[in-house]
C-alpha cells in the first residue's frame, strides 16, 4: 500500500515511518542533495525506511534515474542532521532531502551515471517549481554540515545541474600560484573571507583570526563551487570565486 500519492509524477512510492510534522514553516524553501553512501541502492532504500534507523528522506534516485518517494514534501524527513544555514538550524524543517545513490567516499566513490543525474534534475525542476525555491538553495549536504558531511562530493556534477537551469553557479577562477590566507592569520582580510562566506549563508564565524572551523568551511565551500581543488585554503581563486558567486546572486535580485 503506498500512503499517499507521490508529488513528483515519476516517483514511485515506499513510506518511510521516519518523518514529522515541520516546524516553523509550511513550505520548504531549500533543497539539500546527499549521496546515500552505502553498497547498494537497495540497501540504503531499505535503511531509511526502518524505524530504526530513524532517519529518512523525502526522496531517492537509484542508479538507473528511478525515483522513489518516501516521504511527502509538505512532512519533516531526517535527514540533515546538525546543520545550518542562514542561521537557521533545523533545516529538516525547511527542506526537501534528496539521496542519490552513490557508494560514497569510503566505499569506493565513483562518478554518478548520466541518467541518474538527469532524474535529479528533473526532479528538482519539480521541487523549485512547486516551491518557488531560488537556485541559491539548492545546496550540497556538505554546504549545510561542512566537517561532518562530505557528500555529495566533489564528483557531483554541479554543472550539468546548472546548465540544466537547477542551482547556482559561476565559473570557478583558475587556480594559480600566488598568496594565500594561513591557518592562524588574522585581520582584515580573514575577517572579509569570514564576512562573504556567511552572507552566503554557510555556519562560520566572523572572528578575524583563520581558525579551524573556517577552513573546514572554506574546504566545503571549494567542494561544490571550486572542485578541481579542495584543500581548505583560501587561496587567491578560491576568494575571488566567492566574490563572483556572490555578487552574481546581488546582480539576480530583485531591485
Amino acid at each position: 500500500m503506498s500512503g499517499f500519492l507521490p508529488d513528483q509524477p515519476d516517483a514511485e512510492v515506499r513510506v518511510s515511518p521516519n518523518f514529522s510534522p515541520r516546524r516553523e514553516t509550511l513550505r520548504p524553501d531549500m533543497i539539500v542533495l546527499h549521496y546515500t553512501g552505502m553498497a547498494t541502492g537497495a540497501g540504503a532504500e531499505a535503511w531509511l525506511c526502518d524505524p530504526a534507523s530513524e532517519v529518512s528522506s523525502h526522496y531517492l534516485i537509484h542508479e538507473d534515474g528511478r525515483i522513489v518517494q518516501m516521504v511527502r514534501e509538505s512532512d519533516r524527513a531526517w535527514h540533515a542532521g546538525k546543520s545550518s544555514w542562514f542561521g537557521r538550524t533545523d533545516i529538516n524543517s525547511c527542506s526537501v532531502g534528496i539521496e542519490i545513490v552513490n557508494p560514497g567516499h569510503s566505499l569506493g566513490y565513483k562518478a554518478f551515471p548520466k541518467r541518474q543525474i538527469d532524474a535529479v534534475i528533473g526532479l528538482c525542476a519539480g521541487i523549485t517549481g512547486r516551491h518557488s525555491i531560488p537556485p541559491q538553495r539548492v545546496l550540497a549536504h556538505s554546504d549545510v554540515a561542512p566537517g561532518r558531511k562530505v557528500d555529495p562530493g566533489e564528483k557531483f556534477p554541479w554543472k550539468a545541474l546548472f546548465a540544466a537551469g537547477i542551482g547556482h553557479l559561476v565559473p570557478a577562477t583558475p587556480i594559480r600560484q600566488g598568496a594565500a590566507l594561513q591557518a592562524g592569520d588574522t585581520g582584515a582580510d580573514v575577517e572579509a573571507l569570514q564576512s562573504m562566506l556567511a552572507l552566503y549563508g554557510y555556519g562560520v564565524e566572523i572572528s578575524g583570526v583563520l581558525d579551524r572551523q573556517t577552513e573546514i568551511v572554506v574546504a566545503a565551500f571549494q567542494r561544490h563551487f571550486r572542485r578541481r581543488l579542495v584543500d581548505g585554503v583560501a587561496d587567491g581563486s578560491t576568494l575571488r570565486t566567492l566574490q563572483r558567486l556572490l555578487a552574481s546572486v546581488k546582480a539576480a535580485s530583485p531591485k
